[in-house]
C-alpha cells in the first residue's frame, strides 16, 4: 500500500522536474514543478468535445488507458515493502495490464479515422513490440537471479557483493530508464514538443482528445514515469534499510531520474524515424546480455 501512495505523490511533481531542467539548460524562465498539474487541473475543467466519425471505443479509451496504468501500480514493490497485488507470474501480468492500455489508446487513434493518427498508431505499436522483449528478457532475468517468479521478490537477492551482480544492476538500470523514454514517447524515440504530423508518434495520436479524456492520459504519463522510477529505485535500495530512509532514498532517485531525463532531452537530438527500430532493439540486446551475465551468477553456465 505505501508504494502505491509514494509513486502518486511522485508522479505529481515528476513531469515538472524534467521541464524545470529543461528551462534552466535552455536559458528560460523556469516554470513552477506543478505546472503539469495545473495544466491537468485545466483540462479537467474543460469539456471533452468528440468528432461524430468516432464511436464508443474513442470515449472509453483514455478511461481503460488511466485505468490500466492504476492498475499496474498494485504490483509495484518498494524496498522491503510489496505491491498490493502479488502472486507467481504477476510481472507478466503487469506487462500486459499495461499492454491492454496502449492497445485501447492505439485502436481510439485509429477509430477517428485520421491519415495522421493512424500513422502515429502504426508507430506506437511498432515501438511497443519492440521494447516488449527487453523488458520480459530483463525481468526474466531476475526471476532467474532469484529463482522467484514474483514481482515483489524479483530484487531479494540483487544485493550481492559480487561485481558481475553490481553490473548487472547498472545495465538493468540503463535499459529501464531508456523503456520509460520509449515507452511515454519522449526523446530520442519521439518528441512530445513537435507540431510536424510526420514525425509525431505519441501527439498525433491523441490530436482529437481533449478535456476530461486529455487530463487523464497526462496523468497516466506521469504515473508511468514514477513506476519506472520505483523499479529502478529498486535495484538500489536495501530491504533490510530503516522504513524511513527507503521512503527518503526513494524520492532522491526518483528525482534523480527526472533530473537526468531533462538533461537527456536538452542535449539530445532526436533520432531519425528510421533509426528508431534499431535503436529500441539495442536495449533487447543489452537485456539479452544481462541474461547471460545471470546464467553465469547462477553457475547455469560455467566458463572454463
Amino acid at each position: 500500500m505505501l508504494s502505491i501512495l509514494l509513486i502518486l505523490i511522485a508522479a505529481l511533481f515528476f513531469p515538472g522536474i524534467i521541464n524545470k531542467v529543461k528551462a534552466k539548460i535552455g536559458g528560460r524562465k523556469m516554470p513552477s514543478v506543478f505546472q503539469p498539474l495545473f495544466d491537468v487541473i485545466r483540462l479537467f475543467k474543460k469539456g471533452a468535445i468528440y468528432s461524430p466519425v468516432t464511436s464508443l471505443i474513442f470515449r472509453l479509451a483514455p478511461i481503460i488507458y488511466f485505468a490500466s496504468v492504476l492498475m499496474a501500480i498494485l504490483f509495484i514493490p518498494l524496498g522491503g515493502q510489496k505491491g498490493l497485488l502479488s502472486f507467481d507470474g504477476d510481472f507478466v501480468f503487469f506487462v500486459y495490464i499495461l499492454a491492454i492500455g496502449k492497445f485501447m489508446l492505439i485502436i481510439s487513434a485509429m477509430d477517428t479515422g485520421s491519415g495522421f493518427e493512424g500513422m502515429g498508431a502504426n508507430r506506437e505499436a511498432l515501438y511497443s513490440l519492440l521494447a516488449e522483449p527487453a523488458f520480459f528478457i530483463l525481468l526474466g532475468s531476475l526471476a532467474l537471479f532469484n529463482d522467484i517468479a514474483s514481482f515483489s521478490d524479483l530484487y531479494s537477492l540483487m544485493h550481492s557483493s559480487t561485481d558481475l551482480t553490481y553490473i548487472t544492476g547498472v545495465a538493468a538500470i540503463y535499459v529501464l530508464m531508456y523503456m520509460a523514454m520509449v515507452e511515454n514517447s519522449r526523446l530520442p524515440v519521439d518528441d512530445p514538443k513537435t507540431h510536424l504530423e510526420l514525425t509525431m508518434v505519441h501527439e498525433v495520436m491523441i490530436l482529437d482528445n481533449s478535456g476530461f479524456d486529455l487530463a487523464l492520459m497526462h496523468i497516466a504519463s506521469g504515473l508511468k514515469f514514477a513506476i519506472y522510477g520505483t523499479l529502478i529505485s529498486n535495484f538500489i535500495i536495501y530491504t533490510a534499510w530503516p522504513l524511513y530512509i527507503q521512503i527518503f532514498l526513494f524520492f532522491i532517485i526518483q528525482s534523480c531520474f527526472a533530473v537526468v531525463i531533462g538533461i537527456l532531452e536538452s542535449f539530445r537530438a532526436r533520432n531519425k524515424m528510421e533509426k528508431n527500430p534499431q535503436w529500441i532493439l539495442m536495449l533487447s540486446a543489452i537485456a539479452v546480455v544481462i541474461f547471460l551475465t545471470t546464467l553465469i551468477i547462477t553457475h547455469k553456465i560455467i566458463l572454463n
